[in-house]
């Protein structure tokens, strides 16, 4: 079964049709392309917590995506809220990730240690920030792509059950 996806973009002016959305396009195509996943939802809200935390829980909660891709939001305006709102919907940080997009970030621009992009887990769905900038977001997904298939399979639950079939078998 593949990889269910949702793709939502955080900008003012996106929301508000004054820009396009070029991040979230390469999200998308990025997905597609390189997980085989099935982009199930995608979405534009403004940089507004209240409406970033209800479409995160809705998405999670309800729709059951197992994997949550934002865009925009994550550097130091005083409108960028989406670290925070992510922080108040996840249940568990996963900082490795958002650790391993910033070290590699580094080695291209200083810019990247600017970015408060965070990572974490909502039941079985896996919610990452990435920065709004299209080449941003495709260096930051090509740093995750080793380790995003195994971590969404391990938060389904698969995994462990997997695991625990081969110990049944070997106590045996």
């Amino acid at each position: 079964m593949p990889i269910s996806v949702g793709v939502l973009t955080i900008s003012d002016r996106c929301s508000r049709g004054e820009a396009e959305d070029s991040s979230g396009p390469v999200i998308r195509q990025w997905v597609l392309d390189h997980l085989g996943a099935e982009v199930r939802l995608q979405g534009t809200v403004p940089d507004e917590r209240g409406q970033i935390k209800a479409i995160l829980v809705a998405w999670s909660d309800e729709e059951g995506v197992d994997l949550i891709v934002t865009t925009g939001g994550t550097g130091f305006s005083p409108r960028d809220v989406t670290p925070e709102a992510t922080r108040e919907v996840i249940e568990r940080e996963a900082p490795g990730l958002a650790e391993a997009m910033r070290w590699e970030g580094l080695k291209k621009t200083p810019h990247a240690m600017l970015s408060r992009a965070v990572a974490g887990i909502r039941g079985r769905t896996l919610i990452v920030n990435l920065p709004g900038s299209p080449r941003a977001v495709r260096e930051g997904l090509d740093v995750l792509l080793p380790a995003l298939p195994h971590g969404i399979e391990i938060l389904s639950g698969a995994h462990g059950a997997d695991q625990r079939h081969e110990y049944e078998k070997s106590a045996s």
